[in-house]
């Protein structure tokens, strides 16, 4: 009984000895990187331009725990704070807080927030609800990479920041005319707010069904919607917008449609 003792003695002894591979140097040098593949895939899937791991430039500074806490060793109570470069979003929405549980393999999961990164799924151009990539990852480091400090210090307000409020989608009023190719084309716009809208359009020509369009709209971008109509529409065109991005109308739009 007493050798048992002595070895696991020994063995929290011997686990107790020498430092940690999650450091926060290795975090800040891993986690941009990662983020910014990641994202890169977001825009292509939201139809988003100008976003490029080239173009991003993402930083990160990492803390474990707070001031009181060494910034080494596994845990779910990682923060970093990270900064990037899209034209996309809107100014003053950055830094973004993300949740870090890091593991004693090496490994560790991120957690982006959902009011700038979005939900935890997407409407892409396609109109497919597909899974968010930068929501939540998983990602891995070296542990034999430099653990020689970044340096970055990622600049936060002074003063508390107004929230920014999301952006809210704006579909047209009045009448819409058919054109020649027997389509009704409504232009929907979104304001400048955060993530920017997404989501889907369902139209309806008196009571029939002209089918759901899927809308991904950059913060103060418009799209225009194709919906195909019969030979010589007349009456109204109801839109019934449904968001998963942003906000948009509570009640249907009526349209009237004008003569070609």
């Amino acid at each position: 009984m007493r050798t048992v003792l002595l070895a696991a003695f020994a063995a929290i002894v011997l686990s107790g000895c020498g430092g940690s591979d999650v450091t926060r140097a290795r975090l800040e040098r891993s986690l941009p990187p990662a983020f910014e593949r990641l994202y890169v895939q977001q825009a292509h899937l939201l139809g988003h331009k100008g976003v490029t791991a080239a173009t991003l430039h993402a930083k990160a500074q990492c803390d474990k725990g707070g001031p009181k806490v060494a910034d080494h060793g596994p845990g779910a109570d990682w923060i970093c704070l990270m900064t990037w470069h899209d034209p996309n979003l809107p100014s003053g929405v950055l830094p973004g807080k993300f949740e870090v549980n890091a593991h004693s393999n090496d490994c560790y999961t991120a957690g982006g927030p959902s009011k700038i990164v979005g939900s935890f799924t997407l409407p892409d151009t396609r109109g497919r609800d597909v899974d968010n990539p930068v929501f939540e990852f998983d990602v891995c480091f070296d542990p034999n990479s430099s653990n020689t400090p970044t340096n970055v210090a990622v600049a936060t307000p002074t003063a508390s920041p107004t929230a920014v409020p999301p952006a809210a989608l704006t579909l047209p009023t009045g009448s819409i005319a058919p054109t020649p190719e027997r389509s009704l084309n409504p232009t929907l716009s979104c304001s400048n707010g955060a993530a920017g809208c997404a989501g889907t359009v369902t139209a309806k020509l008196g009571r029939r069904s002209l089918g759901t369009a899927t809308y991904a709209i950059a913060p103060g971008h418009a799209a225009t919607l194709s919906f195909h109509a019969p030979a010589r529409p007349r009456g109204t065109l109801t839109l019934t917008t449904k968001p998963t991005i942003g906000t948009a109308p509570s009640t249907p739009t009526e349209l009237t449609i004008a003569p070609a």
